[in-house]
């Protein structure tokens, strides 16, 4: 009888928190909004390479739903002969396009963004890449179920460190996934990049890209993958808040922006699965 009882009072208790269940905001603090700059500038292989964005939002709270834009700045990147490509804004969407962008590989290029009486710069070099010979595809053991593994293979050069970001868009998943890949190990020899999902079949399409970045950038891209942990992998769902890129506030040190310039020849391939 004394176990039945127990057993009542523990259903009643637990029918009454049920009930009573609601929805909780913690109040949280807000810190002033820092501006993101999303200045990627990628040259895919055999392009022109022409047409590039730089993207500006800003910090928000937690529980916003959506990224404030910033419209009215001016956006321009120079290269070492002091050539200026304009960024023009697309009204009110916080996106700043060139259409006259010239890459060319480890030319030294500054970008300068010029926001609310704020100066930000810095300076990166564009880096090559290897072209993306190979796709194979195999079966693995996976957590219950075969899974279907899908590798490409590129050949490092063996006359420098390299570091490279590797990407994997799933055409069945919202965001691409990303992974860095240095040459620590490899140096000289073919490497590869893989990507498996418990879900992946026959016809899926994979969108794979190879890009070539410099160590810091590989530093950083490993930092931000890590915080994207939680967000099904995904770097860009929302700004790093104490994550620092490579681009300084020259009017006001202590108020640095957050996001990166970075610049790299980009390979891509897309793969049907089998």
């Amino acid at each position: 009888m004394k176990n039945i009882l127990t057993y009542i009072i523990v259903i009643v208790t637990s029918l009454s928190f049920i009930g009573c269940e609601d929805v909780v905001d913690v109040d949280l603090d807000t810190a002033p909004p820092k501006l993101v700059i999303d200045a990627s500038i990628k040259w895919v292989k055999g392009t022109p390479g022409n047409e590039q964005k730089v993207k500006l939002t800003t910090t928000t709270g937690f529980y916003n739903s959506t990224i404030p834009t910033v419209s009215g700045a001016t956006v321009f990147i120079t290269n070492s002969a002091n050539t200026v490509f304009n960024f023009i804004e697309t009204p009110n969407t916080g996106d700043y396009i060139c259409t006259n962008f010239t890459p060319v590989i480890n030319e030294n290029y500054t970008l300068t963004v010029i926001s609310e009486g704020q100066t930000y710069t810095a300076s990166e070099k564009l880096y090559a890449s290897p072209e993306i010979d190979d796709i194979e595809q195999s079966i693995f053991p996976g957590i219950g179920d075969e899974q279907i593994q899908v590798k490409f293979y590129y050949q490092d050069n063996g006359a420098e460190d390299n570091f490279y970001l590797i990407g994997f868009k799933n055409s069945n998943i919202t965001f691409p996934e990303y992974g860095v890949a240095p040459d620590e190990f490899f140096q000289g020899n073919q490497m590869f990049g893989f990507y498996t999902d418990e879900d992946l079949k026959a016809n899926d399409i994979l969108d794979l890209s190879l890009q070539g970045i410099s160590e810091r950038y590989s530093n950083y891209m490993t930092k931000l993958l890590n915080i994207a942990g939680t967000n099904e992998g995904n770097p860009f769902t929302s700004p790093p808040a104490t994550l620092r890129g490579n681009i300084t506030n020259q009017t006001n040190k202590s108020n640095y922006p957050l996001g990166y310039f970075s610049l790299g020849e980009t390979d891509t391939a897309s793969y049907v699965v089998q």
